[in-house]
């Protein structure tokens, strides 16, 4: 019964994440988060965060790992199918479909519609993260107790270092974790 879970879910993710990785991420913490509660929120934030730094797309990725670690590896296996199995179907079809009419308005202004929601879904899933992140209950509430005050210095250094710097993303999250595992160590020491 599990596998069929796994299999139906991600097949709902891989059916229904326009826009690649991140606009699956709030579909992937409806069904995983949510829905089944095979994950907790800072488990899926981990994930999303382990999804990031290993190649491959973040819902083939997650599939794997929820996959793994709700049902070993053939539910790796399952959830992996689940999730790519929409995406084979769509392209073929997409692509018999697009060679013959790309040049319709139609197709054109569908296409442009999607663009904004793909958008809204990406701000969604880093908003989530973010807050998770930042605020250690989950809940914005500007308490001293609920604000970790090195997620926000981590998250201002990660920007400028991309944004300004143009380091390369892979690099800049290993850092921020091998200077957060160091400022750890050195507060259990002090």
């Amino acid at each position: 019964m599990i596998y069929l879970q796994l299999f139906l879910s991600f097949l709902q993710i891989g059916a229904f994440s326009f826009g690649g990785g991140y606009a699956a991420m709030p579909l992937i913490q409806s069904q995983v988060v949510d829905l089944h509660g095979w994950l907790t929120m800072q488990e899926f934030t981990d994930l999303i965060t382990i999804s990031q730094m290993t190649p491959g797309p973040i819902a083939v990725n997650s599939a794997t790992f929820v996959g793994i670690q709700i049902a070993g590896p053939l539910g790796a296996l399952v959830a992996t199918l689940g999730c790519i199995l929409p995406s084979c179907i769509f392209v073929t079809a997409l692509a018999y479909i697009y060679m013959k009419y790309r040049k319709m308005s139609l197709l054109q202004g569908i296409l442009g519609s999607l663009r904004p929601a793909v958008v809204s879904l990406i701000a969604i899933a880093g908003v989530t993260i973010l807050i998770s992140a930042v605020f250690t209950n989950g809940a914005v509430e500007f308490r001293a107790d609920n604000v970790s005050v090195r997620a926000i210095i981590w998250f201002i250094i990660a920007v400028i270092l991309l944004r300004k710097k143009k380091m390369d993303p892979i690099l800049v999250m290993v850092l921020c974790g091998v200077f957060e595992t160091v400022c750890t160590l050195v507060m259990k020491w002090i």
